[in-house]
């Protein structure tokens, strides 16, 4: 069978992606703290046969500017999973938790529980902290960059060393025997690093794929590393087919350095979209959300291109002959994308609704065009699928679900249907259980 895209869903506080989402008509602004509203939009998701939806998490403090925008994060990623595995049946839950501030024995009983109750559909986005904030609500500094990676590495492998120390077939249940399970197939771990450790053995038994899926966020070479040693997926950020070439290259190249097939882990960048009937209506749709920030973002796009630009001139385009000085910022990716988009003519307004500096290439228009940029990065091999942020949560999933997962099934690029159960058979991840056999 050709080789098809990977598709998750970004869930974050429940509104989308787009500050001044919660403001929006038809959206109920006490979503943030609604786990129906949650799994409302995971069920969107698996209706357009997503692989995975992912919960980033970040244990910070408030944002600053809480009086008008929710955080970005959900409660709890765990609490909003346990809810989502009840009420969907094929989807992939995948979370993100800390290895800088927990301790290697909760994750893995949380995340094997997870798996358990969704039968095999969790994912632990294993990450360092990198924060002051976060460091700051557990009393503690944030360690170096070595230190944090060190500590990654460690947790990590007493993790799987502690999913897999029950083991596979140790579990009975027989009620004429008396015999719940053999304890000597559940033995302790025994584990200790120069960061972390646990004696083990974690009292879960194996989940229809074993254990969960292990991803990874981040495009440093530290990243690299980690991810080609334990990783299955990365989650990415990319603005040009280029720079998405490279770091998929750099992880798969990673990952065979450590042993493994590079095919083995996937690269999926994010994608932001706003998808309407057309280009104007999708324009107006994020104006309408977002014009409040357009002061500090018209200040912010004038160091990208370096010309100044004024609020005053907002609805005109940015004269030819200012365009003609603008150099974009080297040290910005998405500049050289602005500049195209501001000589194409539209109102300095316009270009902010583009989203030319989202944190994440966007798309504002119609279905077809997120399909078209989905498949020119995935037959590029920039890319192995995509995470999908949309603009508002409420209804931006199901105008993804209708309108470009149907093109993309049409191309051949996505499946019609899912062909397995778990989270391990959507990534044709290799099977494993305990630690990895080259770790």
């Amino acid at each position: 069978m050709e080789r098809q895209m990977l598709i998750g869903l970004h869930l974050g506080n429940g509104y989308g992606s787009q500050p001044g989402a919660w403001r929006m008509p038809g959206v109920d602004p006490k979503s943030y703290t609604s786990f129906d509203a949650r799994v409302k939009q995971a069920q969107a998701a698996e209706r357009g046969k997503f692989q995975f939806i992912f919960l980033p998490d970040g244990p910070g403090a408030i944002m600053a500017d809480i009086g008008t925008e929710s955080p970005n994060f959900n409660l709890d990623v765990m609490m909003t999973l346990a809810a989502v595995a009840r009420e969907t049946e094929y989807i992939g839950l995948v979370a993100t938790g800390s290895t800088t501030f927990n301790e290697p024995f909760n994750l893995a009983r949380q995340f094997k529980a997870l798996d358990i109750m969704s039968h095999g559909r969790a994912g632990w986005n294993a990450i360092t902290s990198s924060g002051d904030d976060v460091a700051a609500n557990y009393g503690k500094s944030i360690p170096s960059s070595e230190e944090r990676y060190g500590r990654a590495h460690e947790v990590i492998q007493i993790i799987q060393a502690l999913w897999g120390s029950w083991g596979k077939e140790a579990w009975v249940h027989n009620q004429e025997t008396g015999i719940f399970a053999h304890k000597d197939q559940i033995a302790p771990i025994n584990l200790q690093g120069k960061f972390a450790g646990s004696r083990g053995p974690l009292y879960i038994p194996p989940s229809e794929q074993g254990q969960p899926i292990i991803f990874h966020a981040g495009g440093s070479p530290n990243a690299h590393e980690l991810a080609g040693r334990f990783a299955s997926a990365v989650i990415g950020s990319a603005f040009t087919i280029e720079d998405a070439k490279a770091q998929r290259n750099a992880f798969r190249v990673a990952a065979e350095r450590y042993g493994r097939d590079a095919d083995e882990i996937k690269y999926i960048p994010g994608l932001m979209t706003t998808i309407a009937k057309d280009r104007r209506t999708a324009l107006d749709r994020r104006i309408q959300m977002t014009e409040h920030l357009f002061p500090q973002r018209i200040a912010y796009l004038q160091q990208m291109l370096g010309i100044p630009l004024a609020i005053n001139h907002i609805n005109e385009p940015i004269p030819k002959a200012k365009l003609d000085l603008a150099r974009p910022s080297r040290y910005d990716p998405r500049s050289s994308h602005a500049l195209k988009i501001a000589k194409e003519g539209w109102s300095l307004r316009d270009i902010l609704a583009h989203g030319v500096i989202d944190y994440h290439p966007v798309i504002v228009g119609p279905g077809v065009e997120a399909a078209d940029h989905m498949q020119s990065w995935f037959e590029a091999g920039a890319a192995d699928g995509f995470w999908i942020s949309p603009d508002v949560d409420s209804d931006g999933i199901d105008a993804f679900v209708n309108e470009v997962v149907p093109i993309l099934q049409k191309r051949g690029l996505f499946h019609q249907e899912y062909e397995g159960k778990t989270l391990r058979e959507h990534l044709g991840a290799p099977d494993q259980y305990g630690t990895g056999p080259r770790v």
